[in-house]
């Protein structure tokens, strides 16, 4: 009894002087204890630092004349130079018209499809069933646009698959070479990357879904409600969170066109629908050598996307008090 009572100060004075211990060296204590995790943690900090900070060095030839025979140290300063070049281009007006385009059209179609995919697959009550359709609808995602490109190559031609079908349906009077109308790219890039990316981006919307308490269906049961009146009422309020955050990542992508994509399927017969920003940022600096100003553009690009990330964050974070920040 002595022994408790003699403890009870001891560790009353122990806790007193943590409380009153200062922040630095509480900080220090924390990071000491933490210190297995630190040390794991240190590989994949080095590894973001060596990989995605340190190139952004290279950031400043979009500022000089660079020529790969020399350093970027001896390269001289052109300022914004190569900025106004991209903006006085012949191209620009047609590659930004591509590029929000093709994206715009993405974001618009492309972004609430997985929602919806992802509510109506939670309906399903048939375990087997509902896994046979995810199974399905997740494979495409890990085929390769290599692959994809050329399978597609082989159904848009004259004597391919899509031809003979609409053919057979008495739908066109002649084979169409789809990859070699301007008219039809955006169609065929927006369809297949919704098609190839579908299942996948359910993905975030189902595991949110799951978190979902199961008492706020039980009382929408009792008070009458059926199965949509709970997706619309119950459902969706519920994961906002999640669409919010996935929102302003594809707001601040919209530039992105998917360049893998678009390089597989791009000929010269549908440049004038194919040539979006990332295309001409791999032509002119790639093909052509000019990497000071495929740099310039690629920074303009850059610069466009977090501009559209803070108004996203803004905006969500006002209307729903969600954001990334």
């Amino acid at each position: 009894m002595e022994l408790e009572q003699s403890a009870e100060p001891a560790a009353l004075s122990k806790m007193e002087h943590m409380l009153h211990e200062p922040p630095r060296r509480n900080w220090l204590r924390k990071l000491y204890r933490q210190r297995h995790i630190q040390v794991m943690a240190l590989l994949g900090i080095a590894w973001i630092i060596l990989f995605n900070y340190v190139p952004m060095y290279g950031i400043i030839i979009a500022f000089k004349d660079y020529r790969i025979i020399r350093t970027i140290a001896e390269a001289p300063w052109v300022g914004l130079e190569h900025f106004k070049a991209f903006f006085e281009d012949d191209n620009f007006v047609n590659v930004m018209k591509n590029t929000l385009g093709i994206s715009l059209i993405k974001l618009i179609i492309g972004f609430p499809l997985p929602i919806i995919f992802a509510l109506f697959l939670n309906e399903i009550r048939s375990l087997r069933y509902k896994k046979a359709i995810q199974t399905i609808s997740y494979l495409p995602h890990f085929l390769s646009w290599v692959v994809l490109g050329g399978i597609l190559t082989t159904w848009l031609a004259d004597v391919g698959i899509i031809n003979n079908i609409l053919l057979a349906l008495n739908l066109i009077k002649e084979p169409i070479s789809y990859l070699a109308e301007p008219d039809y790219f955006w169609g065929i890039i927006i369809t297949s990357d919704i098609w190839k990316e579908l299942g996948w981006s359910a993905i975030i919307y189902l595991a949110a879904i799951s978190s979902v308490s199961p008492d706020l269906y039980e009382a929408a049961t009792i008070d009458g409600a059926g199965r949509f009146q709970k997706m619309w009422y119950v459902t969706l309020p519920s994961i906002k969170g999640t669409i919010s955050i996935l929102f302003i990542l594809a707001v601040s992508g919209v530039l992105n066109s998917n360049f893998d994509q678009i390089l597989v399927l791009r000929n010269a017969l549908n440049e004038s629908a194919s040539n979006v920003i990332d295309i001409y940022v791999y032509q002119t600096g790639m093909l052509s050598g000019r990497f000071s100003y495929s740099t310039a553009v690629g920074l303009f690009k850059s610069v466009i996307a977090l501009i559209l990330l803070l108004i996203a964050n803004s905006v969500t974070k006002k209307l729903n008090n969600t954001s990334l920040f």
